[in-house]
């Protein structure tokens, strides 16, 4: 991600802090879940990476407007390999929670673990391609303390659902060789 945008400091950390606290309101009521008929399907983009989806996490809310699909990923900075280092992150992660469900717009995401690469992903559905764009400016600040600076990169594809591309359906036009184009669900 470019310096120009991300969300400065203390405008990215009041957005966090805000979303933490609508996060909580919303584990008090119950209207977070993590169902599992997406995990252990694995996800294959066109760049020849394959990662698979090991958590799932949805809100209680109307269908989405205005859809969009956010993709984002990062490389963890020490960890490497395929030992204890990830499976640690992908237990830790659970707490991470709490900076994503409380923004506006939030539907739902896929937890992909890390590809041959040691890339971790995050495919997102938003109501509002603005307001993914605003998650993920403040994201940046939370991934930079466990992440290679230049592994973070997000790919924000506006018009189309989560479950629509996880079914092949809505391709993005042009058929894109990108790292964020998902090719293929088993």
């Amino acid at each position: 991600m470019r310096e120009s945008q991300r969300l400065p400091f203390r405008p990215a950390m009041a957005a966090l802090g805000l979303c933490i606290v609508t996060t909580g309101r919303m584990l008090a009521r119950r209207t977070v879940h993590l169902p599992r008929r997406n995990v252990g399907r694995r996800l294959s983009f066109a760049d020849g990476s394959t990662a698979v989806v090991y958590r799932e996490t949805t809100v209680d809310r109307d269908e989405a407007s205005d859809p969009c699909v956010l993709v984002v990923s990062f490389r963890l900075r020490w960890v490497r390999g395929w030992g204890w280092g990830h499976r640690l992150f992908r237990w830790e992660s659970m707490l991470n929670t709490v900076l994503f469900v409380g923004f506006p717009g939030f539907v739902s995401k896929l937890w992909l673990a890390h590809d041959r690469n040691g890339v971790y992903r995050g495919l997102y559905e938003w109501d509002g391609p603005a307001s993914a764009e605003a998650y993920v400016r403040a994201l940046w600040w939370a991934l930079i303390v466990v992440s290679e600076k230049d592994s973070i990169r997000h790919q924000v594809v506006p018009g189309i659902r989560r479950d629509a591309v996880l079914a092949g359906v809505g391709d993005v036009e042009p058929p894109a060789r990108e790292w964020w184009n998902l090719v293929g669900v088993s």
